[in-house]
Formats: C-alpha cells, structure tokens, sequence
C-alpha cells in the first residue's frame, strides 16, 4: 500500500471529530467507535489497555464532566500502510482543575476506505521531580 497524501487533512480532521465526542459528556462513550474490538491499544498515563470493550471501560470510567481544551499544534505523518500518525500538543482544563500541558498521539490503521484508532498514547506534560 501508498503512502496517503491526504494524511495531513486526515489527521486534522480527525482530531476535530474525536475531541469534539470526546469533550462532550453526553457522547464520549462514542470514542469507542473509533476503535477496534481487538487490535486497538490505548495507554493513558502509562496504564496499557488493548481493545475497544476495555478502552470503553477506562473512558467512563473518567471522573470529570467539562473538559476545556486547546489544541497548540497536530502534526502527521503519512505511514507506509497508508495509515496516519498523528500527534497533538494542547492544553487542558477538566472540571475546576487547574490547566496542564498534554500529548496525545494516534496511529490511524486503514480499514476499507476509513480508518480505525490503532495506537492511542495519552499522557499530560507534568514535570514532577
């Protein structure tokens, strides 16, 4: 398989969806649906999860409501099974918490001609010494 040469419209677009169902409470359970059942991984501060049932659990299993978020930067790669890697760098807010620096990155596996969350790295920028 090519490279995509769309993968920097594909990951900005992409981006914009997740995070849109992701920061709604009433639909951040449809996360899921970027996942795959079995071949989806998820690491979220450093605790390893694979497939979407389990991705699901560690989703709602998230205590804060609001999330208010801004998105610095979102840079892609092309991957040579014409995938996308995606990484973002933003900021921040849940509930009333004070605002962190965060990394999230994606690896969007093709399926047909849509794409599923292979990779899912998350991980706020805290510097504690």
């Amino acid at each position: 398989m090519a490279l995509n040469p769309q993968y920097e419209d594909i990951g900005k677009g992409f981006v914009q969806q997740y995070y849109s169902i992701f920061d709604d409470p009433a639909n951040r359970a449809n996360v899921v649906n970027f996942y795959s059942a079995t071949e989806s991984f998820m690491t979220f501060e450093g605790h390893q999860i694979q497939g979407a049932p389990k991705i699901l659990e560690k989703v709602q299993s998230l205590s804060f409501q609001k999330i208010t978020r801004v998105i610095t930067t979102v840079d892609s790669q092309p991957t040579f099974d014409g995938g996308v890697l995606i990484n973002v760098l933003g900021r921040l807010q849940t509930d009333e918490d004070q605002p962190h620096a965060y990394i999230q990155t994606f690896v969007l596996k093709p399926v047909g001609v849509s794409f599923f969350v292979q990779h899912d790295i998350f991980r706020l920028a805290l510097h504690d010494v």
